[in-house]
């Protein structure tokens, strides 16, 4: 037999373990297993134990009536409409400002510059910084032009958009790393500019890893409360926001404060509002698969 003719798999010695089957390996292995059941089993009984005590709360009423000091009269109406104006005015501020800071850094960034290598290092760090932070950023940039009233629609915007701003930026430059190279060469070879492969290739190729992770991005800031109260949202408020100035409240805060009440009437209310709220974030993520379904190409 010659060398060419050789079969190429190697054998183990006899008697030898493989790696995978050593009993570290195995141990590691029934960790991960009862880690993830354990998880599986909490999150079960959180969402079971929730909806018992939602009970006959999920009605109409909890949509389309205001907050009451009476649990059988009140509503959650400001704060669902709150969470909307909060996260459109979010997604418009933060949304063309993290791809278009994705697009420079991918595409047209010099990548040997130490400036620019210190700033996505930054960007990086920025993403697991607590939420918190965010609102003390914005208090402090909402100070410094000079606005007396941090309660304010657009004030709770700027804070989940400097949250989420890192999140955005990070996934769509994955989404832009995605896209095959040979695509931008084969338009450069064909005359077109940089700015135009940009635009018509490169962009509508990562379109599915932009949106997932933007809609994934907006998912979180609708569920934070933290730099929302820092910044002095209502709890009780009984009137709908009707544009930036106003007065808010969101879905998180009003869940906060009801638990916060003796009365067992508002724990009901809170699990009934937690379950609309579970059921908000499941769709924007139902939305996410889809477009990324539905858009994702195989090269």
């Amino acid at each position: 037999m010659t060398a060419t003719s050789r079969p190429l798999v190697r054998t183990l010695p006899t008697g030898q373990r493989s790696r995978e089957r050593s009993p570290g390996a195995t141990l590691f292995l029934v960790l991960l297993w009862v880690s993830l059941l354990v998880a599986f089993a909490t999150l079960v009984t959180l969402l079971v134990s929730t909806i018992v005590e939602a009970g006959d709360r999920l009605d109409s009423t909890l949509l389309t009536e205001y907050p009451s000091s009476r649990p059988e009269e009140a509503g959650a109406r400001p704060a669902i409409l709150g969470s909307l104006w909060v996260i459109g005015t979010t997604a418009v501020l933060a949304v063309p400002l993290g791809i278009a800071a994705a697009v420079h850094l991918e595409e047209f960034a010099d990548r040997h510059s130490r400036f620019n290598r210190l700033l996505e290092l930054n960007i990086q760090n920025l993403s697991a910084i607590p939420s918190i932070i965010y609102g003390m950023l914005a208090i402090g940039t909402l100070s410094l032009i000079g606005v007396q009233n941090k309660n304010i629609v657009i004030g709770g915007a700027l804070a989940l958009a400097l949250l989420i701003l890192p999140v955005i930026i990070i996934s769509t430059r994955e989404a832009l790393r995605a896209v095959p190279r040979e695509q931008r060469e084969a338009s450069l070879a064909l005359g077109a500019t940089e700015l135009q492969t940009t635009w018509r290739v490169t962009l509508p190729a990562a379109v599915p890893g932009i949106s997932t992770g933007t809609i994934l991005a907006l998912s979180r800031a609708l569920g934070e409360a933290a730099p929302l109260l820092l910044l002095g949202a209502l709890v009780f408020i009984s009137f709908d926001p009707n544009g930036l100035l106003s007065g808010f409240t969101t879905m998180p805060i009003q869940i906060f404060g009801w638990t916060n009440s003796p009365q067992a009437g508002f724990r009901e209310l809170a699990a009934a509002a937690s379950v609309l709220l579970v059921v908000i974030l499941l769709a924007m993520n139902a939305l996410a698969i889809i477009i990324r379904n539905r858009s994702q190409r195989r090269w």
